[in-house]
């Protein structure tokens, strides 16, 4: 009995002990502070104007010479990466047909194009140079297509 008495006594100093938090002094520092006066306000230090030197041993012969071998291989090339979305795949060419007049009916802004690729029928949509023009199509298409997915592809450049 006593000593559940000087127990509870200890647990009852020690939760008051604990339970009052001690408050910071407030003191106003105020005056002691040092106030700015415009002279020693801060300035931006002034930089020397930077004089402008003429260029001299420049490349531009160099650099044209490239840039004209570059043109030269672009105008020859006739195919460039890119991508499609690929809406249906299976050896069904009723489901296919289906496919594509569903995208006819519900994305009409999009072109569905058949392809028959042995034993398999394709359904795409689209020609885009990244995949990021494509992502947002392909979030569109995948409400009606859940299947609907991106297929990297070459693409013809039109001259």
């Amino acid at each position: 009995m006593v000593k559940t008495f000087l127990l509870s006594v200890a647990v009852g100093a020690c939760a008051l002990a604990f339970g009052q938090r001690a408050k910071a002094p407030v003191e106003d520092l105020s005056p002691y502070r040092p106030k700015p006066t415009p002279d020693t306000a801060w300035q931006r230090p002034q930089r020397p104007p930077v004089p402008l030197v003429p260029a001299t041993l420049t490349v531009n012969a160099v650099v044209d010479a490239v840039l004209d071998s570059i043109d030269r291989i672009n105008q020859l090339r006739k195919f460039v990466d890119g991508y499609t979305i690929q809406v249906y795949a299976g050896q069904s060419r009723e489901a296919a047909n289906q496919a594509k007049k569903t995208m006819a009916d519900e994305a009409a802004d999009l072109r569905a194009e058949l392809q028959y690729l042995a034993p398999k029928f394709r359904v795409k949509v689209g020609a885009y140079y990244t995949r990021l023009e494509a992502q947002k199509d392909l979030v569109r298409l995948r409400k009606m297509f859940p299947n609907a997915i991106l297929v990297p592809e070459k693409m013809l450049i039109r001259n």
